[in-house]
């Protein structure tokens, strides 16, 4: 699968099906915000800080303001790729809506002290800039092309996004959400390999083909090397026994990267995983569930996964790998959990960046790629081709990982 066919829709689809997207980001978007302020109640706008979120009502805001940003006010959004980033915008619907929500500018630990709206406020100003943005979609021809449709389909992208990390959020304050947690179901064999032969296999996307994130473009060529690599992310029936055998305390498995993280850490354990009489639990909206053994092992940094690894003699595979397996073996599955790789977040030659440009070329070479999807993932994101990308000691996404191993080896 290359990628789910909302995604398809999304990135190459005419103005109905972006507007689909939009409207259906958008009631996630507000599905969630009810349920943390049924949850959290009075204290909805002041969750304690943390360096892995934001306040949930400035990510409100910001979704807003950065559709009205990037729509609204937006006076050169038909250049599509070719607009200037900085040039002078329209007012704000909403007074003082850039001294608050603009994230180039506010520093992350300031977003706890601003005065924002209450709740109430920031659902009208995200009704208002949703108006807008949909009256000038809907006057753009049935035909528009890509540079006119090019801003509507970044913001519905990013509101997914930020959909997605209200559901880690919500995850770190056991917090429960409504929205299902329906995973694809397992491969019959956990431990299934599938063979990826030598060749020349072409990464990245095209923009003539649609919508692409600077970060995945330029197409290029690669030489992928013949290997074995597993049909599906590792489960936590493979995981445990590295666990269980004192994984966690042999630093042997570890990279220095890896023992300097694990020193920082409370437990020798996966996060949000306990042992319960001869089995284990896991922590789930605020429960805590017995462990399915063929589920994804999840909640796993980057240096778990290596270090399983070398316990278990196989390595991560690069992002290209990963992407050629994907786009070229049937029997490949993803979708169940963010797969971390070996490969560093780095541009592909020939980047150039895009309008938003805080999006890609401020992290790289500080973070790691993940490929895939998970089940808090939109499915307007579920493309083969998508590079996510975090430092590789975070934990508190819905991240695993698969393994690999040279052909014959």
């Amino acid at each position: 699968m290359a990628a789910a066919p909302e995604a398809l829709a999304l990135r190459a689809g005419p103005p109905a099906s972006v507007r689909a997207a939009l409207l259906a980001a958008r009631r996630r978007t507000l599905d969630l915000a009810d349920d943390f302020r049924a949850a959290l109640g009075d204290a909805y706008p002041g969750v304690a800080y943390a360096p892995e979120f934001n306040p949930p009502l400035w990510e409100l805001g910001h979704v807003a303001w950065f559709q009205e940003w990037w729509i609204g006010r937006n006076r050169q959004r038909a250049r599509g790729v070719a607009c200037a980033p900085d040039h002078a915008r329209e007012p704000s619907l909403l007074p003082q809506a850039d001294a608050w929500y603009d994230s180039s500018r506010v520093a992350h630990r300031s977003r706890w002290e601003l005065p924002l709206p209450d709740g109430d406020a920031t659902r009208d100003y995200l009704e208002r800039t949703l108006a807008q943005t949909l009256v000038l979609l809907d006057g753009l021809p049935p035909d528009a092309d890509d540079d006119a449709l090019y801003f509507f389909r970044l913001v519905a992208l990013h509101e997914a996004m930020h959909a997605e990390a209200a559901a880690y959020m919500a995850q770190g304050l056991g917090i429960a959400l409504r929205e299902s947690e329906v995973a694809p179901p397992p491969a019959a064999d956990a431990e299934l390999e599938l063979e990826l032969p030598a060749q020349r296999f072409r990464m990245g996307s095209d923009l003539a083909t649609g919508f692409a994130f600077d970060n995945e473009l330029l197409p290029h060529d690669v030489a992928v090397e013949p290997m074995r690599i597993d049909a599906q992310p590792v489960t936590w029936a493979r995981f445990l026994p590295f666990v269980e055998g004192g994984g966690y305390e042999n630093p042997s498995w570890w990279s220095d990267a890896g023992r300097a993280w694990l020193a920082g850490q409370p437990s020798r354990q996966p996060a949000h995983l306990r042992p319960a009489g001869t089995g284990w639990q896991q922590r789930r909206g605020g429960r805590w569930l017995p462990l399915n053994p063929q589920g994804a092992a999840v909640h796993l940094s980057a240096h778990e996964a290596e270090a399983w690894c070398r316990w278990a003699g196989r390595r991560l595979p690069t992002e290209a790998e990963w992407e050629c397996a994907a786009l070229t073996l049937p029997g490949f599955a993803w979708g169940r959990v963010w797969e971390w790789t070996s490969s560093p977040f780095e541009p592909y030659p020939g980047f150039t960046p895009h309008p938003y440009r805080d999006y890609s070329a401020p992290w790289f070479g500080t973070r790691r790629v993940l490929r895939g999807a998970c089940p808090a993932t939109s499915t307007a994101l579920a493309n083969a081709r998508y590079r996510n990308f975090f430092e590789p000691h975070r934990n508190d996404i819905f991240a695993g990982f698969r393994s690999c191993r040279a052909a014959g080896g």
